[in-house]
């Protein structure tokens, strides 16, 4: 795999000092079960079911802009019933497991190793970002994580202002990946280079639109060559 190619004295030569990542389909294979909780919460709130694809448009967004863009006639009381059955469905009452896409978990350790600082900006809670990162001993590994309940949603680029803020670095020593239109029109928003990866929500033609450096189908055997 290219990752253990990726040499110590290749780092020294990197474009970038960060590494921002997207969660929930460009790092976790977690897709399916959003899709699925998205549907029993509508029910448990007897409203329709959206269809899978308009489910996974909104997949990036925080949970309540989520919620508001599916049920834009929804009262604020009802939506946050909705959230929250959700929340329970994803925490606790769905038992789908969503793995790590294959090869990431282990190679994100190797660009550690190598000096670069990651981060996560995610439109998961904190809550439920915190409980992957405690079950897969990760806390260590991501230098500042910022979730969709503790800044604007995306494409709002706080996240990413924070994140630099927090770090205190520039924008053009940053990279933002990720799977949707969201995360990449959150990096154009904050003058952050971006790249697409289209195993997740976005396909190649929708992510194009944002002028990312690259969009990749295998982050693990690609990714080397841009960074």
């Amino acid at each position: 795999m290219l990752c253990n190619k990726l040499t110590v004295e290749n780092s020294t030569k990197k474009k970038y000092s960060l590494i921002i990542f997207d969660w929930d389909g460009t790092l976790m294979d977690s897709i399916d079960k959003i899709i699925a909780c998205v549907g029993v919460a509508a029910q448990l709130n007897n409203l329709a079911v959206p269809s899978a694809q308009s489910i996974r448009n909104i997949i990036g967004l925080s949970l309540d802009k989520a919620m508001a863009t599916l049920y834009p006639s929804l009262v604020a009381d009802k939506r946050e019933e909705l959230v929250e059955a959700y929340r329970q469905q994803y925490a606790s009452l769905n038992k789908q497991k969503t793995p790590f896409y294959p090869g990431i978990k282990d190679w994100l350790k190797i660009l550690k190793e190598q000096g670069y600082i990651l981060a996560v900006a995610t439109g998961k809670g904190r809550n439920g970002l915190n409980r992957v990162l405690n079950e897969h001993d990760l806390n260590d590994l991501f230098a500042v994580t910022y979730c969709g309940d503790e800044a604007l949603s995306k494409p709002h680029p706080l996240m990413l202002h924070n994140i630099l803020t927090e770090l205190d670095m520039k924008a053009e020593q940053a990279l933002m990946i990720g799977d949707s239109s969201f995360d990449l029109e959150m990096a154009n928003n904050a003058n952050i280079d971006c790249i697409g990866v289209t195993y997740g929500v976005h396909c190649e033609t929708t992510l194009s639109r944002y002028k990312p450096i690259a969009i990749l189908d295998d982050l693990p055997n690609q990714l080397g060559n841009y960074i």
